[in-house]
């Protein structure tokens, strides 16, 4: 009698543990994992990709610009339409990378106010690209975009925001924010040194617009690795 009420006792008990215990696990912790960390790892994902992409479209556009200035003339062509577009996709690619670098910055007032001091600037150079290709397509031949450049810029205001003053706030912007990532040591002293000297060099010629997108493409190296290889190379 006793062997037989403890069989019975340890069936029911084996039973009850098997039916109740299990399915807990695999329904309620499994699709928690999956709903909340893909979306975060995608965004980290186009970010890296928009760290390396970025530069080598800028490096394009000023291999494109140097070819196209070998007849003697830049535009109206292909050539001056097709290397317009390389660098406004950078341009758009920026919109990623500086929110990402203020938000590796801690999203600090300093970060947002440069950040946003960056798209400001992009939004001048996306206005002066698509004004470029606007002409382009417009003219003739060179004589006429000339012509056509003097009557844009002479529009009040012109000049300045879009064509002088406004495009300066993107390059400060980048300068900016990999500073406040070194000065924070987020980053090793080299990167901010890369990226002035990416910003420089086309004050020298602006067919050496290439250079300073390598230069650029190097010190933008360290944000497109993972988040293991981006915390060695502070270390480093």
């Amino acid at each position: 009698m006793n062997s037989r009420t403890d069989t019975r006792t340890d069936t029911r008990t084996a039973s009850r543990t098997d039916t109740h215990t299990t399915p807990r696990t695999d329904t309620h912790t499994t699709p928690r994992t999956d709903t909340h960390t893909t979306p975060r790892a995608d965004v980290r994902t186009g970010a890296r990709v928009a760290f390396v992409a970025a530069p080598l479209l800028v490096f394009a556009y000023g291999v494109i610009r140097i070819i196209d200035g070998f007849d003697g003339s830049r535009g109206p062509g292909l050539a001056w339409t097709t290397g317009h577009l390389a660098f406004m996709v950078a341009l758009v690619l920026f919109v990623q990378i500086f929110w990402r670098l203020r938000a590796l910055a801690g999203r600090d007032a300093l970060s947002t106010v440069s950040a946003v001091a960056g798209l400001a600037g992009i939004a001048t150079l996306l206005a002066q690209f698509g004004i470029d290709i606007a002409v382009g397509f417009t003219a003739a031949d060179h004589a006429g975009m000339s012509v056509l450049f003097s009557q844009v810029k002479s529009v009040p205001g012109m000049s300045l925001v879009v064509y002088d003053g406004g495009p300066f706030l993107f390059y400060l912007a980048q300068l900016a924010l990999v500073g406040q990532l070194a000065a924070k040591r987020l980053v090793k002293a080299w990167v901010p040194v890369l990226m002035l000297a990416n910003l420089a060099v086309p004050f020298a010629s602006k067919d050496l617009i290439p250079v300073g997108a390598l230069f650029l493409l190097v010190a933008f190296l360290p944000f497109a690795g993972r988040p293991r290889a981006r915390a060695a190379v502070a270390a480093a």
